[in-house]
């Protein structure tokens, strides 16, 4: 087998089993940090055996006793000056069993379980979480993180070894939380995830428009977590994932450009995803709670999947959801996205009230969104000169390349009609 080729397979491994992997360590050993490295460390090992002596027939169980292994020797060389790794050493052998009892189904879920938390654990920054999160449990190498965020490697890997040398500073241990610490500590693993999958569906910066892939793995993570932790809001994200996801296939163009949502072929929406978001929202208001932030958003993204057309859309239902969502989750970017479902549904003059309130509050100031907005609905109500100088003035914020191809035709439009 070729380099190549062994190299892509431990890929796939570690992308499908990673999670499994530095989980079962972590509980093996007690120690996070000391878990993620002895699983990098199999992986090297690996790259150079399988090359040799071709793959595995279990390749998850390799790694994972390669990683064990490599436990016991770390133990053993710490054992001559730490007591507390000589007791761990104690007994041990490499060639005893181990690699089914750390894979035992019965504490797999609770693994993988602890690795999400600890990895989106409070103490760490929100940049710190999503890498460590990205990391060891979505499977992703440094340099796939890098590229999906534009940020250049050094900086993703100074933030991955900031966030385990600080795990371990502040002696996090690797566990599932305490009942009681669970509804505080969901919240940091579910805005994780949630980070992602925007990142994914409204690219920050470069080229692209979206990265679908980022996005699928957010989806796969929030999939593997409603296994984990059945919670309402838990649904309620998926959920909100799954229905905005399903307008991915009509949100590009044949040339790769953007296209609004009233603009969208919605025979292109992804029927599959719909029904499991569907699906996900009806287990979340089940529970009989009441929905969350998450639910609620869900809840706006199903009244545009159920809708044949734009024209169709309920939005005074749209309307009441956003101000739902206003009083539990604050914030300047649901208010402006208020507005324009005012606009809808009452006229743009009304949708722009609201927009210039916000902008005499100085909200959202640096970001291309509202002026954006702005200059939609000055447009909807032919005060071109003044739409033209707001989309602008978005484009001057504006930082990805596809979106400001848009505002650039949207520009180019107005000086037509104001010629």
């Amino acid at each position: 087998m070729s380099s190549n080729e062994a190299r892509a397979a431990v890929e796939a491994v570690w992308r499908s089993e990673s999670a499994r992997i530095v989980g079962a360590l972590a509980r093996y050993t007690g120690d996070f940090t000391l878990a993620e490295d002895l699983a990098q460390e199999a992986l090297a090992e690996a790259l150079v055996s399988w090359s040799v002596s071709g793959i595995p027939a279990e390749p998850a169980g390799w790694l994972l006793t390669a990683g064990r292994r490599r436990a016991i020797d770390s133990f053993r060389r710490r054992a001559v000056r730490d007591e507390k790794y000589a007791l761990l050493a104690r007994g041990l052998s490499e060639e005893e069993p181990g690699v089914d009892t750390l894979f035992n189904p019965d504490s797999i879920n609770d693994d993988v379980l602890a690795l999400m938390f600890i990895s989106c654990h409070p103490v760490l920054s929100k940049e710190a979480r999503i890498a460590l999160a990205l990391r060891v449990v979505g499977g992703m190498g440094t340099e796939e993180i890098a590229k999906a965020f534009l940020m250049p490697v050094p900086t993703i890997q100074a933030r991955i070894t900031r966030a385990k040398k600080t795990l371990a500073a502040a002696h996090i241990p690797f566990a599932v939380p305490e009942p009681s610490e669970i509804p505080e500590r969901l919240g940091s693993v579910l805005q994780v995830v949630y980070l992602i999958f925007t990142e994914g569906s409204f690219a920050s910066g470069g080229d692209s428009w979206m990265r679908t892939e980022l996005a699928s793995d957010a989806r796969r993570l929030a999939r593997v977590l409603v296994r984990l932790a059945p919670e309402p809001e838990v649904f309620g994200l998926l959920a909100l994932m799954e229905l905005t996801a399903a307008r991915f296939p009509a949100r590009l163009d044949a040339a790769g450009r953007p296209v609004l949502l009233e603009d969208q072929d919605r025979r292109r929406w992804d029927q599959s995803a719909i029904r499991r978001g569907r699906a996900a929202l009806s287990t979340a208001v089940a529970a009989g709670r009441g929905l969350g932030a998450y639910g609620l958003q869900a809840s706006i993204a199903e009244c545009h999947a159920v809708a044949r057309t734009a024209a169709e859309t309920d939005w005074q239902r749209i309307v009441i959801l956003y101000e739902a969502l206003g009083r539990l989750s604050p914030s300047p970017v649901i208010e402006l996205n208020r507005a324009v479902a005012v606009a809808m549904a009452s006229g743009p003059a009304a949708g722009l009230d609201l927009v210039d309130a916000l902008k005499g509050r100085g909200e959202l100031e640096g970001s291309h969104l509202l002026p954006t907005v702005r200059g939609e609905l000055l447009t909807r109500l032919g005060r071109h000169t003044e739409a033209r100088n707001a989309l602008l003035e978005a484009l001057n914020l504006c930082g990805n390349a596809a979106e400001r191809s848009a505002l650039e035709r949207k520009i180019a439009d107005l000086a037509d009609r104001l010629s």
